[in-house]
């Protein structure tokens, strides 16, 4: 098979059309686009790789989003982005030690309860606590550095409040390329991070793009009820394909 930055065709072109549709879903509810990506690619590429190189697209596609994201976030994502890059590094050491069988079923696992976490009932428009507001960061920066995944802790605190749908959406956006940002600059200073895995991030890069633009053309234009269901089902599918495959 032809290889291309350490990585076969096959990879490549399936890392692709997985990026398309996460990044869809991305772009239509503001986040999902980690929790999809990371355990299909984690099938075929070693865990680190796979959250590596997912976190490298997160920051080339939060740029992209940075006008909505200067327009319309809450003040409260600075706050949780800064325990967020606390504790990216401690996350993604343990990555880097735990073995990659382990490692690609508790991924799996953390893709499952993003999908119980967009069940719960919606909460009044209340800002959290401090407690819970630094709790919910450091969980963030712990779930980004092992499983490339900042989504679960973050979903449940804004898509869970009765606030505005693009007040969520930016916030989680501004959070997330904080996160990815955080993870690539661990990686580096850990030791291992690699820079075939920007280049395949670069590559995947113009599938996202697209996708992220086809999700925001839908994204206020279905109700709220639909909007969650879809998100639900997408965090589903994908937590159920790599339990499946890991465990069969």
């Amino acid at each position: 098979m032809i290889a291309l930055a350490g990585f076969t065709a096959v990879q490549i072109g399936a890392a692709l059309a997985t990026a398309f549709v996460a990044a869809f879903v991305r772009g239509l509810a503001g986040f999902g686009m980690a929790i999809l990506l990371v355990p299909v690619l984690a099938l075929a590429v070693t865990p680190v790789e796979a959250v590596l190189v997912t976190n490298g697209v997160s920051v080339l596609i939060g740029l992209s989003d940075a006008r909505f994201i200067a327009r319309h976030a809450e003040r409260s994502a600075l706050v949780i982005a800064a325990w967020v890059i606390l504790a990216v590094a401690p996350g993604l050491w343990l990555l880097s030690i735990t073995p990659p069988d382990i490692a690609r079923v508790l991924i799996a696992f953390v893709a499952l309860s993003a999908f119980a976490a967009i069940l719960l009932p919606q909460r009044a428009a209340d800002l959290p606590g401090h407690l819970h507001t630094g709790a919910t960061g450091v969980a963030t920066g712990l779930l980004t550095g092992f499983a490339g995944m900042p989504g679960p802790p973050i979903v449940p605190y804004y898509v869970g409040r009765a606030i505005p749908r693009q007040v969520a959406k930016a916030s989680m956006l501004l959070i997330f390329t904080i996160a990815s940002t955080s993870s690539l600059v661990s990686g580096a200073a850990l030791g291992v991070l690699e820079w075939h895995y920007l280049v395949l991030a670069a590559l995947l890069f113009p599938a996202v793009l697209v996708g992220n633009w086809l999700g925001s053309l839908a994204f206020g234009k279905v109700s709220d009820r639909l909007w969650r269901s879809f998100v639900a089902l997408m965090l589903a599918a994908a937590a159920a394909v790599a339990l499946v495959k890991l465990l069969s």
